[in-house]
């Protein structure tokens, strides 16, 4: 068998974590990083196809075995967030379709408890345990990037397990 590709991603109006995994049967091999950033003065639906055509170029470009997206929860005190997450989950779950690519939503605590350990962990606990299963030195930011690395280590988990 030669090596799984994973891609998770963080969604996010104002940054998009993207994380890529990738290992085989046995340890991860690589990763990589990085985020989607769009402007605040831009009008909503110019941010959105810019989210979306970038995510779409860049998972046809790498054509991963896998995409995990955060599944969108509400916010009870700011539903509005709520709200535009799930706008912007959903130009990113369109993105994966297009791509010809399998898709796999998974809340953040359970995302946490497997990466950290705890399913209530910050960002800061978070990127530290994400950075430590990487044997990674310097801070990982934005912190969008590390919570897609996460993302993209819990699918890989996954993954790898139905092989």
């Amino acid at each position: 068998m030669s090596g799984i590709k994973v891609v998770g991603i963080d969604p996010g109006l104002a940054g998009t974590g993207i994380g890529v995994i990738e290992g085989n049967k046995n340890e991860i091999c690589g990763y990589s990083f990085g985020s989607i950033a769009t402007d605040a003065k831009d009008p909503i639906h110019y941010r959105l196809d810019l989210i979306y055509s970038k995510t779409l170029e860049f998972l046809c470009k790498i054509q991963p075995d896998h995409v995990v997206i955060e599944d969108i929860y509400s916010l009870e005190k700011y539903p509005g967030s709520g709200i535009m997450l799930g706008k912007v989950s959903g130009v990113l779950l369109v993105a994966a379709y297009k791509a010809g690519l399998d898709v796999q939503e998974i809340p953040v605590r359970e995302v946490k408890k497997i990466v950290s350990g705890n399913g209530r962990a910050d960002k800061f606990q978070m990127e530290r345990a994400v950075r430590n299963l990487l044997k990674h030195k310097e801070p990982i930011r934005p912190f969008h990037a590390s919570d897609a690395l996460g993302l993209a280590i819990t699918g890989y988990y996954r993954y790898k397990k139905i092989l």
